[in-house]
């Protein structure tokens, strides 16, 4: 505690439970700058995930679902993830092979972009897919 004192430092307990107990003379302040600022840049460098929907119905025609694989390709450049669904309404379930094909169609033409992660299941009214965009080189 002296020699802590002479040099204007804090004498910080390391380990407590050591016999004897294990300390260290520092600046403890900097110390926590320096842990406050090592925990923000490892936060910055974590990349948030980003869930982006498409929703089809059973039976979407070819332009809109043109335009809806577009917008899911510039989603996947983007690197986010893609939920593509298909929504049944009323009666509309009977189309349950329908709305299959369509979303492996999808899977197909997104192939380059990125990789399915889950194929197409059936949640109540909704057949859901995941596809993940492929990591850059």
């Amino acid at each position: 505690m002296r020699k802590a004192d002479e040099l204007e430092l804090d004498l910080v307990e390391i380990s407590p439970n050591a016999e004897p107990p294990v300390c260290k003379i520092m600046d403890y302040k900097k110390f926590l700058y320096e842990q406050k600022k090592r925990e923000k840049e490892l936060k910055a460098k974590s990349a948030q995930i980003v869930v982006k929907e498409i929703r089809f119905g059973p039976q979407t025609d070819e332009h809109d679902y043109e335009f809806k694989r577009k917008n899911a390709e510039k989603f996947l450049k983007e690197g986010s993830k893609l939920k593509a669904f298909v929504f049944f309404k009323g009666r509309s379930i009977i189309y349950k092979d329908q709305g299959q094909i369509l979303l492996l169609r999808l899977a197909q033409d997104l192939e380059e972009f990125g990789k399915v992660e889950a194929m197409p299941v059936l949640e109540g009214k909704r057949m859901i897919m995941f596809i993940a965009p492929k990591k850059k080189k």
